[in-house]
């Protein structure tokens, strides 16, 4: 799992639409905190959508094999 928790701050220059940068800061917002919050989740959004693109024959070919066979152990199942 992508985890990004703890890691340390780095300063970097970002060109932001004036307007809503404005409109931002009147409303008290937190530009770093927030810019920091939506690029994770765009990044681990990414890195998951490329992550199912690389392994979907794997997970074809695992999906077909439960059609076929059934879940393994599911003779132990209770429910």
């Amino acid at each position: 799992m992508l985890r990004f928790d703890n890691a340390p701050k780095k300063a970097t220059n970002l060109s932001l639409n004036a307007k809503v940068l404005e409109m931002a800061r009147e409303l008290g917002m937190n530009i770093s905190q927030t810019v920091d919050a939506l690029l994770a989740e765009e990044v681990k959004r990414r890195y998951w959508e490329q992550w199912n693109a690389r392994n979907k024959d794997a997970i074809a070919a695992y999906n077909e094999r439960i059609a076929k066979e059934g879940l393994p152990l599911a003779k132990y199942r209770t429910f």
